[in-house]
């Protein structure tokens, strides 16, 4: 079976760091664009991190550029988003995905993100004081 596992998120207080986990089963994360979607309160899912196939190229949202990282361990088959200096306006639902042939590499993961072929089944991060 095919599919991403996610862990990480909660309720935190702004500042700090946090990381999300996001590990593969029945495909290798080394061959596939992987990114990072998040789902705040009341709007549409948006693209906040990606990074094609063999880390190729990388896009950071505006939002979260200089504050998050994406990356990847083939050998554990992981996908990870580290989360710095949180802020309230973090918060939402994080999603990861992974395509074996598109991009995600640029703002056009948000409009395709239709297309991508394997996602996680999204985790909370709450960030309040």
């Amino acid at each position: 079976q095919l599919q991403f596992v996610e862990s990480g998120g909660g309720l935190v207080q702004p500042g700090g760091s946090l990381r999300f986990s996001c590990t593969a089963s029945g495909f290798p994360v080394e061959h596939f664009a992987i990114g990072w979607f998040r789902q705040a309160p009341g709007t549409e899912r948006e693209g906040v991190a990606g990074s094609d196939h063999f880390g190729r190229g990388s896009y950071y949202a505006a939002a979260v550029k200089g504050r998050f990282t994406i990356s990847k361990n083939n050998a554990e088959n992981t996908v990870y988003l580290q989360m710095n200096a949180r802020k309230p306006e973090d918060t939402g639902v994080y999603f990861c995905a992974g395509d074996s042939k598109l991009p995600m590499s640029t703002e056009i993961m948000t409009q395709i993100q239709g297309k991508y072929g394997y996602w996680g089944q999204g985790t909370q991060v709450t960030v309040s004081s």
